[in-house]
Parts: structure tokens; C-alpha cells; sequence
């Protein structure tokens, strides 16, 4: 693969990762709460209410910071991270509510053509010449 495909690839990711920080953020109380409805009551209610809103505001960090590692010092540290973080995230998502994963616009299945373009840009930084 060329380089230019390669910073296609590296950007289309910091794009995402950047983008769904920002969304994450912005329907704290919405969207990004309806992801979470299928959490057990005793760890939304009562004393653990906060609960949530912690696992939003960490998971919009985490996909931050990610975005601009890839976007600053891309490489195979930061390809493994993400695919890491992003096994963690399905895994999370795939307990509170399976059904995301017959979503229509795919929330859950669009993380296997990144986890694709994730193993490409491993394999290219170990592939290319020093």
C-alpha cells in the first residue's frame, strides 16, 4: 500500500474516533444515554447513578485522546491501542444491550471493517522499511 492510503486510512480514523468524542459529549443526555439503557438498574439508580454519565465522559475521553494519538504520532503502539479499545467498547456495548448489533446503521458491525483497516495499517508499519 502507498503512503497516501495509508494517511487516508490513519485520517478516516481520527476522524471517527475524534467525531464520536465530540457526539459522545454532545448527547450526553440522549443518544448517548439510550445506548446505555440496557445497563441493570443497580448501576444507574440509587447510589450508583452517576454510573452512566461516568462511562460516557470516559469512553468520549478515551476515543479523544485515541484520535489524537493517531492523528499526532500514528504507529503501531497507537494501531494496537485502538484496537484494544475498541474490542473493550464492543465487548462493553455487546453485554448492556446485544440487540446494537442488529442495529440498522450498525454501531457495533461498522467496528469490523475498522478493526480491517486497524490490522492493514499494523501490517504496512511492520512491513515498511525503517
Amino acid at each position: 500500500m502507498n503512503r497516501s492510503s495509508a494517511n487516508l486510512l490513519r485520517n478516516s480514523l481520527v476522524v471517527v474516533w475524534l467525531a464520536t468524542a465530540w457526539v459522545s459529549v454532545w448527547e450526553l443526555h440522549g443518544q448517548s444515554r439510550e445506548l446505555l439503557a440496557g445497563l441493570p438498574p443497580a448501576w444507574t439508580e440509587g447510589h450508583a447513578s452517576w454510573l452512566p454519565t461516568a462511562i460516557i465522559l470516559g469512553g468520549a475521553v478515551a476515543d479523544a485522546v485515541l484520535g489524537l494519538w493517531l492523528a499526532l504520532h500514528p504507529g503501531r503502539k497507537a494501531y494496537g491501542a485502538a484496537l484494544l479499545l475498541m474490542a473493550a467498547m464492543t465487548l462493553l456495548a455487546t453485554f448492556i444491550d446485544p440487540a446494537w448489533w442488529l442495529h440498522p446503521l450498525g454501531p457495533l458491525t461498522k467496528n469490523l471493517p475498522i478493526a480491517a483497516i486497524l490490522l492493514v495499517l499494523l501490517q504496512e508499519e511492520t512491513s515498511a522499511p525503517p
